[in-house]
């Protein structure tokens, strides 16, 4: 992109903003208008126009910021190339997501998945840096920083938030039905620590609204492929994954109310597999009563056989099926953890993540005024629960099956720390909502950084260092 499109492209977002105010308030007036009687009185009372409520003070705020950001970036792009405008755009972020924090978490959680699908966030143009490549499952991730599960529940903004750079997204996650999950407030942050508590309980659209949404990404990314004048890789390795240029997983749970857990992964499996590059099997989130007892040897077991059965019994192209993960809990029993690698490894599962929240308030968590909300906890608090818990199953299954480590990580010093640990990849979502998304490209840099210090010429080459 050159200077002068970068610099048209800017004064179109900008003019769209715009033009969405102005027809919001234009719909508002002809509302009023039709209402209007044949009566004198009654068409001189619909004349007149009614008074539109002013938007929040807090949403005015973030709308001036928005624009303002946008005119800046207009005036400096004519002067900048592309790498350094990508870099500003980022940066820029920090003076905007700070005014995120005086709103509700919720809705402040709400409206940045709005403006992630609606392109209202940076979007990565530079490269990553060679070192981090890497090729999982037959499938080459330009970085193993991924967004986890939780974020975008409903797969509204996956192309948003892989152009924002992640090698991969996981939405979800997605129950058979839909569901509002359990009453508000729910999500609470610990802003000293890092750390957010939240008791959402799987809310979630259904996977009918999320087969939708992701068969249309899935649609596009089709028609893309058959315009692009490239010519096809020779490559073994596929480049990408069904969502676009990064990997998408589709994390899976069941519905509260639901009496037959399997069945509701087995529906999970049938609707959205085809649109996935790798599906999760959730039993590990502490706030729907019962799920947790899943993770038993016996009950896991069961459970995925009869999903990895469902799986393969579909029509599968060339590429096949896709892998199958089942996600953990930091709060297990050294024997709780053997029956879990037991079985991932007879079973032939293709991953674990390790970890989701926990029901603990790790220091320095424990002294905060809300650290008795129910819920789990999640942020730099869990970090060393969650590696530890990374750690033990590394040893427990020898290496033989890629493990994502998730949990605490808001830096590239942590997320090494977690591939020398043994994960292959890695996930956060915490650091990202306190961070915003200058984030991203921050953590990659210092990963690389640290590989580069310790010697190492790619991620793998450091997937369970410690250990050697």
């Amino acid at each position: 992109m050159s200077s002068s499109a970068a610099a048209l492209a800017w004064r179109r977002t900008l003019r769209d903003a715009l033009m969405r105010g102005s027809a919001w308030r234009g719909a508002a007036s002809a509302r009023s208008a039709s209402t209007a009687s044949a009566s004198g009185a009654a068409a001189e009372a619909a004349a007149a126009p009614k008074k539109v409520p002013p938007p929040p003070r807090k949403g005015r705020l973030l709308t001036g910021a928005m624009i303002g950001l946008a005119i800046a970036g207009g005036a400096y792009v004519s002067t900048a190339d592309e790498a350094k405008f990508c870099g500003w755009l980022f940066k820029s972020t920090e003076l905007v997501n700070p005014l995120f924090a005086l709103l509700d978490a919720e809705f402040a959680h709400s409206l940045a998945v709005k403006a992630a699908a609606h392109g209202f966030v940076p979007r990565e143009k530079r490269p990553d840096p060679p070192v981090l490549g890497l090729e999982v499952w037959g499938r080459k991730f330009a970085n193993p920083i991924g967004l986890a599960a939780g974020f975008d529940k409903n797969a509204e903004a996956v192309e948003g938030l892989l152009g924002m750079g992640f090698g991969f997204v996981e939405v979800g996650s997605v129950t058979p039905l839909p569901q509002e999950g359990n009453p508000k407030p729910r999500i609470f942050r610990l802003k000293e620590h890092g750390a957010v508590i939240n008791r959402c309980g799987f809310n979630s659209e259904g996977i009918v609204v999320v087969a939708k949404r992701l068969g249309a990404q899935h649609g596009k990314r089709k028609m893309e492929e058959t315009s692009s004048s490239a010519s096809p890789s020779t490559s073994d390795i596929k480049q990408g994954g069904k969502a676009g240029p990064g990997i998408l997983g589709v994390n899976l749970g069941k519905n509260k109310t639901s009496e037959d857990a399997a069945a509701d992964y087995v529906q999970g499996v049938h609707t959205l597999s085809q649109y996935a590059d790798y599906l999760v099997i959730n039993v590990s989130s502490p706030n729907t009563p019962g799920l947790r007892k899943l993770q038993g040897r016996k009950q896991l077991k069961d459970l995925v056989k009869k999903v990895q059965g469902a799986r393969d019994e579909m029509q599968w192209a060339e590429d096949g099926p896709p892998p199958l993960l089942v996600k953990i809990a930091p709060d297990l029993s050294k024997q709780d953890l053997e029956d879990i690698a037991a079985v991932a490894l007879a079973l032939r599962l293709d991953g674990l993540i390790i970890s989701n929240t926990t029901i603990s308030r790790p220091p320095p968590a424990h002294t905060h005024p809300l650290a008795q909300e129910t819920g789990g906890l999640s942020g730099k608090p869990l970090f060393d629960l969650s590696t530890n818990t990374l750690r033990e199953m590394y040893v427990l299954t020898r290496g033989k099956i890629p493990l994502i480590g998730c949990g605490g990580v808001s830096s590239g010093e942590d997320a090494y720390k977690k591939i020398r640990s043994g994960a292959t990849l890695v996930q956060l979502y915490t650091a990202l909502a306190y961070g915003g998304p200058a984030l991203i490209p921050r953590i990659k840099a210092e990963l690389a950084e640290c590989l580069e210090r310790d010697g190492f010429k790619s991620v793998q080459e450091a997937v369970g260092a410690d250990f050697r």
